[in-house]
Order: C-alpha cells, then structure tokens, then sequence
C-alpha cells in the first residue's frame, strides 16, 4: 500500500509543477551530434598540445547543441547558424572590455539592453539575442588564450560543426521532416475526428491545433528560403491547406455529441500515409452516406483532401495561384527592417531590454565591489534565467537552483576522479548528449546536464579543479536571488498586464471572427486565415497560463480562476466554426441581427477584461431565435459571460 504525504508536508502545487519533468521522446541523432561535436574540438586541442584552445570551441559547440532543436533542415541553419554571428560579436566586445572594471560593466549592460529587445522578434533572434550575452559575460570574465580574434573564430567554429553534422542527411531527407509533419497533422486530426462525442475531444483539439503551428511553421521557413517559385513547396502547402476543411467540419461533428462513423478517421489516416510515402495513385474513399448538413460539410472536405493530396499536377503549379492560407512572405531586407522597426517601437521589447539590462548591470557593479572568484557565473545565471520565451522568471530561478546543485554533484565526480587531459574527451564524450536528452524534460533537468559540462570545459581553461564547485553554487544562487528581486518582484506589471491583456485581445479577435463567419462577400481564404491566427494566438495563450499556474500565489491562483475562461474562448471559437460549416452545407442562415447581437457581447466581455483584473459581475441572458444555427454559439458566449462573474 502506497504511502502519502502528511498535507502539512505535501509540497504546493505550484512547486510541484516546476519540478515534474515532461514527457518527450530521446532524440537520438541530437544526443549523436552533442557527443562528437563537443568531444572532438577538444580532442583535436590536445592533440596539437592547445587544450585551451579545443575547450573554446567545445563551449561554441555547447551553444550549437541547444539551438539544434529544429526538425527541418532548413530551420536548422536559421535556429544554429544565424546565432553564431551574434554569438562571434558577443565574444570580441566581452574580451575587449575584460578587466577594465566600470568599462565592462557599461559595456554588460548596454549589449543586455540590445540582447533583450531583440529577443522579442522570434525564436531565432531570441536565441541570437541570448548567445550575444552569454558570449559577452564569457568574453568579459574569462582571460580568453590567443588574439582577439581567435576565441571568436574557435566558438563559431564549434557551433557551426554541429550545424555541418545536422545538415549530413540533407541531401538523401531533403523535404522528409517537413511532409512527415503534415503527415502527422493528418493524423491528429484523424484521432480529433475518432473523439468526436468523447470526453477526450477538447484535449486533441488542442493537440490539432499545435501540429498544426508545427506544419506552418516548418512551411513558413521554406518559404524563407523561397520567395518565389518552388514546386515542392506548393504541393506541400496544397496538401496542408486541405486538411483546414476537415478541420473546421470536426466541431460541428462533435457538436451532436455522437461519435464519428470509423470510416472516416480511417480515411484521413490513408490520406496521411499517402502524404508521407508521396503517393499519387487513386485512394478509395468508403464514406457513409451523408445525411445532414454536418455529415456532408465532413464528406465534401475528405474528398476535396483526397483530391489535392493525389493531384499529380499540384508540383508544377504557378505558385500564385494557390490558395494561399499563410500569406506570402516579403522580401528578406523588408522583413529584417520591419522587425527592426518593431523592436524599436514595442514598448514590450523596451521594458524587457530594460529589466534584462538591470539585472546584469546590477550583477557586473556587484562582483566589481565585491570579491567574488570567475564572477562572470553571476550574470551568465540571470542570462538564461530572464529569457522571456523560456516561462516564468521566478520558476526559471527555482529551477535554476535545483538544477545547479544537481549538476555540481557530478561535476564534483568528475574534477575529483578524473586527471586532467585526455580523459576528459571520453567524459565529455558521455555527459554531452545528456544535454539534447534532458532538455525537453524542463528547465532544472537541462540546467542539471549543462553545469558539469561546462564546469569541464572551464577547468581545461583555468585549472583549478573542485576548487570551483562552492564559488559555481555561490555565484548561481547570487544571479538567481539577482533575476527574482530585480527582474521579477520589483517590476510593477502584473500577472493580468502579461496575459489579460492578450486575452481581451482574443476576445475582439474572436468577435471579428464571427463576423467574418456569417458575411456574404468574405475571401474563403481570408476566412481560414482569420481562423488559423485565432486559434494559434490561444494556444499561446494557454501556453502562457500554463506558465503562470507554475508561479507562487498570487499569481498562480489567479491563473487558476482565469483558465476556464481560455478554455470557454476556445469553444466559442469552435462554435463558430462549427455554425459557418453547417450555414455553408445547408443550414438556415442567420440574421444579421442575431450575429450583431453575439458580436456585441463579445465585444463587451473584451472590454470588461481589459478593465480589471479579477472576476466582475456580468449579464448572461443570451436569447435568440429557436432552432438558429447559432444556438449553441450563443450557449458558449453565456457560458463565457458567467464564467467572469464572481461565485
């Protein structure tokens, strides 16, 4: 018989969802790229009698091995490459500012300010921004062997072995990850549409709609590549635009509450393996006979997606004639200025650059009064932990803790038991794949296999053994208690200005959707689009309430009480969909009238949120015509409106 806990002794839920590692497959070829990409710079340094030298491009490669997160290949240059450029200007301004005291300190500073607000433009500059500093803190508190420009070189050399190793397979797997993407989504949406009716229905909704910015996303960075013609892409944007209809007929499915016949997920798995396989040949479709409105809305969208996904001539399309659901993408230099003129105008971008520079000024004037050995530990801390995309600062800082003195312990292992030299390559050899391996299980286990790593590579650099594990662990828990006072409690914004906000905008979102959903002269494709930035904008939404849930009170408890709300936004956004499939397969119109009369509330639920930040008494008195296609629309908003109001 299992034992529990006393309550007195049960840790809070909040803590308890920091330290629960996530589920994630081992990425085998990543955990293969780490172990020689980190070992053999090293190696080759001993070799020809420079190991300080190899050590400085095994700590480029490190940088390497964490961006190298990407399935496509070509999102691999972007996510590996392009921070290495940052990463080589971070190095030479941290050396040529190190030991010069109050010179570094502005210096920190100024590239945490720079470092901030470029890392709210995107993934990939957020980890250019994060290499920036991070190569600067090393750069200014490490006496780098060699001239200025040698460490620079020797790190990007590193970072970009790991790019030539993850880009080996590109020629035999050109396209693989990308059509096994949208494979997969075909076959999410083939298990949402076996759920219809079920309990589980709600969760792989969710589960289709992050496949879903997957396959987009990875379409998106091809197209980055190109801005013109290219067959292959198009085929691929066909097939993932046509599962969209299959998608938006499930909620109207699933509003009967009964199950979907097994003929048809069964069809939409077959349609996924000819996707995969690149198979053109005739699919055999075994549908039922349609018998309403949802059932034909269902039927027609399969059979379009059969057809585009066996349409042999889908390649050779003139790329401006497809039904374009993404948008087609600028021109290089128009996108770098348009970001650029963003981040300067964002006021979000200025106030996080400002608090990133806050903290790592206050570390650098900090370890320049006080003595405190190789400080650079201090800011190196609060760089990873005030990154604005990784979750919570607070949660980060925990994690950041727990995963230290983890990593300390076996790096005291290591400094105690193994000499100095040429058996640090089979260490390294061993403890750098942990890295790919541990990191999607959470921030404290990726903190746990990174520290005894780069503790290693820092011994090859200033030999001085166990000697540094107690000033590591100082150093970190400074940075930490550094990130939580100065980056986290004494920033006024609150939980609400972070994620109500958003929330409120969503809201008037989904108003303009429904809009949309009912207008006579609305672009299909403009009405897919819509629905598409909808449901990407609260699945980040969702993502950032899962963050907050893992925050001490109050603001943990406030995402609690505010969750059902996402959850109710969701399925009114399904709702709507699911009203505008049956209008287009039979079903009686609406007034304008009644779609006014919805698109009112809505927008009054938006305002309300944008006005406070706790629960506030609202009127639910939802009524319409009976038997309208909108009634169930109508039930969610009341739903929606009640939830707001106080119990």
């Amino acid at each position: 018989m299992s034992r529990q806990l006393p309550i007195g002794l049960s840790p809070p839920d909040w803590l308890a969802r920091n330290l629960r590692p996530e589920p994630a497959p081992v990425p085998w070829a990543a955990a293969a790229r780490a172990a020689i990409a980190m070992a053999l710079p090293l190696a080759i340094g001993l070799a020809v009698g420079n190991p300080a030298y190899g050590a400085l491009a095994s700590m480029g490669a490190l940088s390497g091995v964490i961006g190298d997160t990407a399935d496509a290949y070509r999102m691999r240059i972007l996510n590996i490459a392009v921070p290495q450029l940052f990463g080589a200007i971070g190095v030479t301004i941290g050396a040529l500012v190190h030991g010069h005291g109050w010179v570094a300190v502005g210096a920190l500073t100024g590239v945490a300010l720079i470092s901030g607000m470029i890392s709210t433009i995107g993934s990939v500059a957020s980890v250019s921004g994060l290499l920036l500093l991070l190569n600067c803190v090393i750069g200014a508190g490490l006496p780098l062997p060699g001239a200025w420009w040698l460490a620079p070189l020797l790190m990007s050399g590193g970072g970009l072995l790991v790019l030539a190793l993850a880009l080996l397979a590109w020629p035999l797997r050109s396209g693989v990850p990308e059509r096994a993407a949208v494979a997969q989504t075909y076959r999410t949406v083939a298990d949402l549409l076996a759920a219809s009716g079920t309990d589980a229905y709600d969760d792989l909704r969710i589960a289709v709609t992050r496949s879903l910015n997957k396959s987009y996303d990875l379409a998106l960075a091809r197209r980055a590549f190109h801005h013109g013609r290219s067959h292959d892409l198009v085929r691929l944007l066909a097939q993932l635009n046509a599962i969209s209809p299959v998608v938006e007929a499930a909620p109207a499915a699933h509003q009967f509450g009964e199950p979907m016949p097994p003929e048809v997920p069964d069809a939409v798995r077959h349609l996924a393996d000819a996707v995969e396989t690149g198979y053109t040949g005739p699919i055999g479709l075994r549908l039922p006979v349609a018998t309403n409105e949802t059932s034909r809305a269902v039927n027609h969208a399969l059979r379009h997606a059969a057809d585009v996904v066996t349409d042999q001539s889908a390649g050779t399309r003139d790329p401006r004639n497809l039904d374009d659901r993404l948008g087609r993408p600028a021109a290089l230099r128009i996108r770098g200025a348009r970001a650029a003129r963003n981040v300067v105008m964002s006021a979000a971008s200025w106030r996080y650059g400002l608090r990133l520079a806050l903290c790592i000024g206050l570390a650098q004037a900090l370890v320049s009064l006080v003595p405190v050995p190789r400080s650079y530990w201090v800011a190196l801390t609060i760089t990873f932990v005030m990154k604005p995309d990784f979750g919570s600062v607070f949660s980060r800082a925990l994690l950041r803790a727990v995963g230290t003195v983890a990593g300390l312990v076996v790096a005291a292992g290591v400094l105690a038991l193994v000499p100095l030299g040429w058996w640090d390559v089979p260490v390294l050899f061993v403890l750098a794949p942990l890295i790919p391996v541990l990191t999607p299980r959470g921030y404290g286990h990726q903190t746990a296999a990174v520290t005894p790593v780069i503790l290693l590579l820092s011994d090859v650099l200033n030999r001085q053994g166990t000697a540094l594990l107690v000033p590591r662990l100082v150093d970190s828990l400074m940075g930490c208690a550094i990130a939580i006072v100065a980056g986290y409690l004494l920033w006024p914004e609150s939980w609400h200005t972070r994620v109500g906000d958003r929330l409120a905008n969503a809201v008037a979102d989904t108003a303009r959707y429904v809009e949309y959903a009912f207008g006579d002269d609305v672009d299909p494709v403009a009405r897919a689009r819509k629905r598409r930035h909808l449901y990407r904008d609260l699945s980040a939404i969702r993502t950032e309430f899962q963050r907050a849930l893992s925050e001490p009170p109050p603001n943990g408890r406030r995402a609690a009480a505010w969750m059902p709300l996402v959850v109710a936004v969701e399925r009114i956004v399904d709702a709507t969909t699911a009203a505008g499939v049956r209008v287009r397969h039979g079903a009686q119109p609406p007034s304008a009238l009644e779609v006014s009369h919805i698109v009112f509330q809505l927008r009054e639920l938006s305002q309300g949120l944008r006005e406070t930040d706790v629960l506030f008494a609202v009127r639910t008195d939802l009524t319409g015509p009976a038997g309208s296609v909108l009634e169930p629309l109508r039930q969610e908003v009341a739903a929606a409106r009640s939830i707001t109001s106080p119990h």
